[in-house]
């Protein structure tokens, strides 16, 4: 993937969050340099964020850090081979202490 590409992908990905973030009433907050903080009623966090020159996307949620790489057509966990809205779905699902629903996650 070149930078370009990548740019391109993660500018998707992050108007995507935007939509799936007011759906399902998340109070967030886009940062130039592509840094997205989603915040929760008990006041944490979950921080996703752009990682240009690894071609990566990072998100650091209470769970833990996570590193998301394109991969067989979508953005998966480094580790555990996650697929990316699902993941999130979960963490943020965790937080908010209800069902929360982003993206590829949806049936």
């Amino acid at each position: 993937m070149t930078e370009s590409e990548y740019l391109q992908s993660t500018e998707a990905l992050f108007r995507d969050l935007e939509q799936d973030l007011e759906a399902a009433d998340l109070d967030y907050e886009l940062a130039a340099g592509g840094i997205l903080e989603i915040e929760f009623d008990d006041g944490s966090k979950i921080i996703v964020n752009r990682q240009t020159p690894l071609r990566e996307v990072w998100v650091a949620a209470k769970s833990g850090g996570f590193h998301y790489r394109w991969q067989d057509g979508a953005w998966r966990d480094t580790r555990s081979g996650a697929e990316f809205h699902a993941a999130l779905s979960g963490m943020a699902s965790a937080q908010a202490g209800r069902e929360v629903t982003l993206g590829g996650a949806r049936p």
